[in-house]
């Protein structure tokens, strides 16, 4: 079984492809226009240990939300269809991540009832040309598209590239358990024998 995932997304805003291997990480590209987000992608794939392709063409020109926020769309849209019919992956995968100062935190379910709750006072508000509210948006993009129940926190820490750097790789690592294959469950992982 492969658990991978392709999908293109054209809008008037962006033109955005990701593919995705939930398997294996031995190819990371990513290429948004967008330089901090690139190095945070990049943080989450390897962190996840997730194969990550994604190149993006977005209105840079007025600001980085839409590529910021498609990509997001785009990457949770992947997640879902890699994992299939979800059986016998863990569902749940939970992350401290230290940055230095900073402590950052996720935990979540993939439970196809997305939401999410998002935790961070980040008060530096531009990093490079990215926008550091747009981390918001990414997470409810993401979670929304691939059905997943995600809790994001930073806990303490001072410096903003450090705090939201801390919740990406702590959401690969997440992501990473949850997806995991466990040989000790039989068909899914739920009462209710779906997700």
């Amino acid at each position: 079984m492969t658990r991978t995932a392709e999908f293109s997304r054209v809008t008037s805003e962006t033109d955005i492809t990701v593919s995705i291997d939930l398997d294996n990480p031995a190819e990371v590209s990513i290429e948004t226009g967008v330089g901090f987000f690139d190095h945070m992608l990049t943080a989450f794939a390897r962190h996840g240990r997730i194969g990550l392709k994604v190149r993006a063409n977005g209105d840079l020109h007025i600001d980085s939300h839409h590529t910021v926020e498609d990509v997001g769309i785009v990457l949770g849209m992947c997640i879902k269809e890699a994992l299939g019919d979800k059986k016998q992956i863990n569902r749940y995968g939970t992350s401290y991540v230290p940055m230095d100062e900073a402590l950052g935190f996720v935990s979540l379910d993939i439970s196809a009832r997305p939401f999410l709750v998002f935790d961070a006072e980040l008060t530096n508000h531009r990093l490079g040309t990215y926008d550091t509210e747009l981390t918001e948006e990414f997470f409810r993009a993401v979670s929304f598209n691939a059905g997943i129940t995600l809790h994001a926190r930073v806990l303490y820490g001072t410096n903003t590239h450090h705090k939201i750097e801390a919740l990406f790789k702590a959401f690969g690592r997440a992501l990473s358990e949850a997806v995991a294959i466990n040989e000790k469950i039989t068909g899914i992982n739920s009462t209710k024998g779906m997700l």
